[in-house]
């Protein structure tokens, strides 16, 4: 079975795994057909989880495989870690800087990025959007390793980036869409606004494969800036997001994180 999947090649997998972590996110979108409000303290805990899934999976699925690969290309590994590292991070902070959006835990209506006259609820789903493209480029460059090396060990880990994003992507889309519908839309809007966040994840996933599958020396660099942009958006989104609600409630983001953290290491260590 698992060699059968190899011999679809790293794009047409990074297409079916990013469509099933989009799924995930329309799974969880649809939670707001069931649920009008959401918690303060389940919402930190949501986000809390996802920052921990992120950063296990940036260190454990990206940074430490590029260690690896670029060691055995002959390049010197913390040089390349750091420019792909640094590199991710920086076009993440353009795209912040550039992508009209707002923060859900904002009541100020402060518009980030270019000025934009388009509806709140639109710059509230472009906020998540924008961190869901180094998810996707996550999942593209992790099978785009199967064009350097298409064996059983680097589609399992592959696998288990998609299984682990696809994870934090449920809670996450219920923290979209729940809070949508708190802004006032229908349940449907809600739910579409919701999943089509995650839209972007197919995108970026294959354009990630294609370009590594394209250019193989540059693969240990796109692991390392896939981690860079996902670090950027725990650091500047999710973990600020998930510490509302006085001192009490920030604990359940604590240990969302920590939970998040644990399940992706065991994903990782246990099927990678």
């Amino acid at each position: 079975m698992l060699e059968q999947l190899i011999a679809w090649g790293p794009i047409a997998l990074a297409l079916a795994a990013s469509l099933f972590t989009w799924g995930m996110t329309a799974l969880g979108a649809g939670m707001v057909f069931f649920f009008k409000d959401i918690n303060q303290r389940v919402l930190n805990g949501m986000l809390g989880f996802a920052s921990g899934v992120m950063i296990a999976a940036s260190f454990f699925s990206l940074i430490a495989p590029a260690i690896d690969l670029s060691a055995e290309l002959n390049m010197i590994p913390w040089a390349v870690v750091s420019i792909g590292f640094g590199a991710g991070a920086v076009f993440l902070w353009i795209s912040d800087h550039l992508i009209p959006h707002i923060h859900f835990q904002d009541k100020t209506n402060h518009v980030e990025g270019i000025p934009s006259k388009l509806k709140r609820s639109i710059l509230l789903v472009f906020s998540i959007t924008l961190h869901n493209i180094p998810e996707g480029l996550a999942v593209g460059v992790a099978f785009g390793l199967l064009a350097q090396s298409a064996t059983l060990p680097e589609l399992m880990a592959a696998l288990t980036v998609a299984i682990g994003i696809g994870i934090q992507n449920f809670p996450e889309g219920a923290a979209v869409s729940i809070p949508l519908r708190k802004e006032g839309l229908s349940r449907f809007k809600a739910f579409m606004y919701g999943q089509a966040s995650g839209l972007v994840e197919p995108i970026s996933a294959v354009l990630g494969a294609i370009l590594v599958t394209v250019i193989r020396p540059i693969l240990p660099y796109a692991l390392a800036f896939a981690a860079g942009a996902m670090i950027y958006v725990v650091v500047e989104e999710l973990i600020p997001e998930s510490q509302s609600g006085g001192h009490e409630a920030t604990h359940f983001s604590t240990m969302g994180c920590i939970v998040g953290f644990i399940i992706m290491m065991i994903l990782d260590v246990a099927l990678g």
